[in-house]
């Protein structure tokens, strides 16, 4: 595997971060281009890609922060392109606005991902309007648990407007893409961690709908929520992030994230970015500065404890959530991550509204929130 990085700062201004000495352009199979939305709607980096890397699938991906090695470049389009040498790659996409729901578009995209020696599969989805766990559902039931599925949904800085993704074509909106990766020389690995801390009792979830939250002990699900949170309960819903939900998974021995994404004074709900099913167990969480970044450290080695193969490239998708509450020192955790993979292998990825990966070895993909997810890519004789 070969892999070139760079910057790019307008169409004539690329800077280069990483280039193998064996890269060639025009044997590039996959190029993924992550830039902020405003980013990509002025600088227009398909174009510019496309010239670069004929021959290539380029997936495009808006952000809340794009990453090159242990950098986020503010107005810039991060590509890293891809040279395989003895993998296969196909890629896909299904547009949201086909009246589908997002359980069907996560089975559409998976029936034509569906082949012999399917390794991984790469989800960069629209993060707008999908129901993120209900995507997952769909591409679960195609896809076995043994085959790791990763990626994210796309991001737009803290704006929440629009987010856009493309495939073989500029960015639009509504779109999700995925990429499979097949063949006896490649192995796809994961680690997820999210350095939260637990407090409180742990609650029943007593009424729900999908995403939105009602009722938790039986009890209005906001009010509970602002008792917890004291005084940051007059900053909601940006003192949110900061107080996310964890959610006890069917088997009992998963949680996952969840990030609030709204509140409503009528009604005494809490939207969130993924699903808590009626009768689930959730608990609340806070921030620890020093254990988000110390997360990250641990999804890196989980990364490298479920294979046998040094990786070439750690795709690493990490939230919104935890750029808002690190801030300044957002960028230790892709330090924290350097420090385990060390200076070989190359970084990149992105601020999502939204993270996929399973939860550990030989489990079907989740959705995940405030967490940062890593997924590696190496080949193999």
């Amino acid at each position: 595997m070969y892999i070139e990085q760079f910057i790019l700062k307008s169409s004539d201004d690329w800077q280069s971060v990483q280039s193998h000495p064996k890269f060639q352009s025009s044997k590039c199979q996959l190029v993924l281009a992550f830039a902020e939305r405003t980013t990509l709607e002025h600088q227009k980096p398909y174009d510019v890609l496309r010239e670069r890397y004929p021959n290539a699938h380029i997936v495009t991906c808006s952000t809340a922060g794009q990453i090159a090695q242990t950098s986020l470049p503010d107005n810039s389009t991060v590509s890293t392109a891809i040279q395989f040498e003895k993998t296969t790659i196909q890629a896909v996409s299904v547009n949201t606005l086909s009246g589908q729901s997002s359980q069907d578009c996560g089975k559409q995209l998976m029936n034509l991902l569906a082949r012999d020696k399917l390794r991984g599969v790469l989800i960069l989805s629209e993060g707008s309007y999908v129901n993120g766990s209900d995507l997952l559902q769909g591409i679960a039931s195609v896809v076995p648990a043994s085959i790791p599925v990763f990626g994210g949904l796309a991001g737009d800085q803290d704006q929440f407007i629009r987010t856009l993704v493309g495939l073989d074509a500029p960015p639009a909106a509504r779109q999700i893409v995925a990429v499979g990766f097949y063949g006896d020389h490649i192995q796809v690995c994961h680690g997820t961690s999210a350095g939260w801390d637990d407090f409180g009792p742990i609650r029943t979830v007593t009424k729900s709908e999908k995403n939105v939250l009602y009722e938790l002990d039986g009890r209005p699900a906001l009010d509970l929520y602002k008792e917890y949170l004291g005084r940051y309960a007059e900053q909601l819903p940006g003192s949110a992030l900061h107080f996310p939900l964890s959610l006890q998974l069917d088997d009992g021995a998963r949680k996952v994230v969840r990030t609030i994404l709204s509140v409503n004074e009528q009604d005494k709900s809490m939207t969130f970015a993924g699903n808590l099913p009626q009768g689930g167990f959730v608990r609340l969480m806070k921030a620890n500065a020093d254990t988000l970044i110390d997360a990250s450290s641990l999804a890196a080695k989980d990364s490298l404890e479920t294979g046998n193969v040094k990786p070439e490239l750690a795709l690493l998708i990490s939230c919104v959530g935890r750029r808002i509450v690190l801030g300044n020192r957002i960028e230790e955790e892709l330090d924290a991550a350097r420090e385990i993979f060390g200076a070989q292998v190359v970084l990149a990825g992105m601020y999502s509204y939204g993270e996929i990966s399973p939860t550990r070895h030989m489990t079907s993909c989740d959705l995940h929130n405030q967490t940062m997810t890593i997924a590696t890519l190496g080949e193999f004789e």
